[in-house]
C-alpha cells in the first residue's frame, strides 16, 4: 500500500455528540436555544463578516463566561463527557482498521476533557489528538461579574434564532431583526464581556477550528514526513473548511462525511452513510491507489459524490440530522 496518513474531525465522523451544545443544554436554562444562537452568530462572524482574528468554532470560547456563571467546573466537563459519549455506528471498528494500516490523527474543536474521553473509549493515543485546551477552574469569577453575566444571559435567550440565507455573503442579506441581534451580540461579547476580568477567556482560550485545523494538519505532515498529497482529511462542518480546502489544493483526499453545506462546498468528495465503516473502506481504497482509485471504485453501503450539488447537500444534511438529532444536525 502507498505511504498515506488519515486525519479526521471527531464530532460527526466518529461521534454523534456536539459536546459543547450538550453541556449548554444540560447545565444552562434554555441552554439549547442559547448555544444554537451563539453558534449561528459564530457562523455569521466566520463566514459572512469574516471578522479579523475570529475563527469558525470560537463559539467554544464565547460560551465559557456563561458556563462559569452557572457554576460549572472542570470535573463537570470530565464527568459529563464520559457519561454522554455516543459513537457513530461502526466508528470503533473503522478507526481500528484505519490505525492498523496508517498513521492516524484527530483534529477536533471540542474541549480537551471530551476528546480525552473519546480517546479512552477508542483506545486511541491522546498524543495524536489536537483539541481545544480549557480549564474552567483556572478562571476566577467575582459575585458582581457573575450577576452581570446572568443578566446578559437572560437578555440573550430572549432573542430569536438568527436566520442565514443560503449563500449569503454580506450582513445586508440578513433580515433587519437578525442584523440587530448580531449588533447586540457584538456589544455583549466585544464590549461588555471583553471589559470584564472574565473577558480574559476571549483572549486566552484558542479553539482549534478553521485556520487552526489547517495549521495542525501542516504540523502533522511535519511530524510524519507524509505529504498532504498523501493525506486523507475527513470533516463535516464549518470548522473543517480550511483543512478540507488545504488538502484539496495539495492533491490529497478532502472528504466531507455526512457534512453540511459548509464542509461539502470545501471538500472534493462527499459521502453520505449511516455507518462509519465506510470511512475505513475509503481510506483503504486511497492507500491502494490514491484519489483515482477512490474515484473508480464502487461502494455499496454509501453514496459517494465528487460533483456536489444542492440535492446531494440536502441528502447529506438529512442523514446528519437523522444520526445526530435535529438540534445538533442543524448546527453549522
Amino acid at each position: 500500500m502507498a505511504h498515506v496518513q488519515y486525519v479526521t474531525d471527531l464530532e460527526g465522523p466518529l461521534t454523534l455528540n456536539d459536546n459543547a451544545f450538550e453541556l449548554a443544554a444540560h447545565f444552562l436554562p434554555n441552554g439549547a436555544h442559547f448555544f444554537a444562537l451563539i453558534s449561528r452568530y459564530d457562523d455569521v462572524l466566520a463566514d459572512i463578516v469574516k471578522r479579523s482574528g475570529y475563527r469558525a468554532g470560537d463559539t467554544l470560547k464565547l460560551i465559557v463566561p456563561f458556563l462559569k456563571a452557572f457554576g460549572l467546573c472542570d470535573r463537570d466537563l470530565r464527568e459529563f463527557s464520559r457519561k454522554t459519549l455516543k459513537l457513530v455506528p461502526g466508528a470503533r471498528e473503522a478507526l481500528r482498521r484505519i490505525t492498523l494500516q496508517m498513521p492516524t490523527f484527530i483534529i477536533s474543536t471540542s474541549y480537551e476533557p471530551y476528546v480525552r474521553a473519546v480517546c479512552d473509549a477508542f483506545e486511541f493515543p491522546f498524543g495524536n489528538a489536537y483539541c481545544t485546551k480549557i480549564s474552567l477552574d483556572a478562571y476566577a469569577l467575582s459575585a458582581q461579574e457573575r450577576q452581570e453575566l446572568l443578566n446578559l444571559y437572560n437578555q440573550i435567550v430572549e432573542r430569536p434564532q438568527i436566520g442565514i440565507p443560503s449563500g449569503a455573503r454580506s450582513l445586508e442579506e440578513l433580515s433587519a431583526r437578525d442584523r440587530q441581534t448580531v449588533e447586540f451580540l457584538d456589544k455583549i461579547f466585544w464590549k461588555n464581556i471583553w471589559g470584564m476580568e472574565i473577558g480574559r477567556v476571549l483572549r486566552e482560550i484558542q479553539p482549534i477550528g478553521g485556520p487552526e485545523k489547517a495549521r495542525a494538519l501542516r504540523e502533522i505532515a511535519q511530524r510524519t514526513g507524509i505529504a498532504l498529497a498523501q493525506t486523507i482529511y475527513v470533516g463535516d462542518s464549518i470548522t473543517d473548511v480550511e483543512a478540507l480546502e488545504l488538502v484539496r489544493r495539495e492533491g490529497g483526499m478532502a472528504l466531507a462525511f455526512n457534512g453540511n453545506g459548509y464542509a461539502l462546498r470545501a471538500a472534493e468528495f462527499g459521502c453520505v452513510s449511516a455507518n462509519a465503516l465506510m470511512l475505513a473502506e475509503l481510506a483503504e481504497a486511497f492507500a491502494q491507489g490514491g484519489r483515482e482509485h477512490v474515484l473508480h471504485r464502487r461502494f455499496e453501503q454509501a453514496e459517494l459524490a465528487v460533483q456536489v450539488d444542492d440535492a446531494f447537500i440536502a441528502r447529506s444534511e438529512q442523514m446528519r440530522r437523522r444520526l445526530r438529532g435535529e438540534a445538533i444536525g442543524s448546527l453549522g
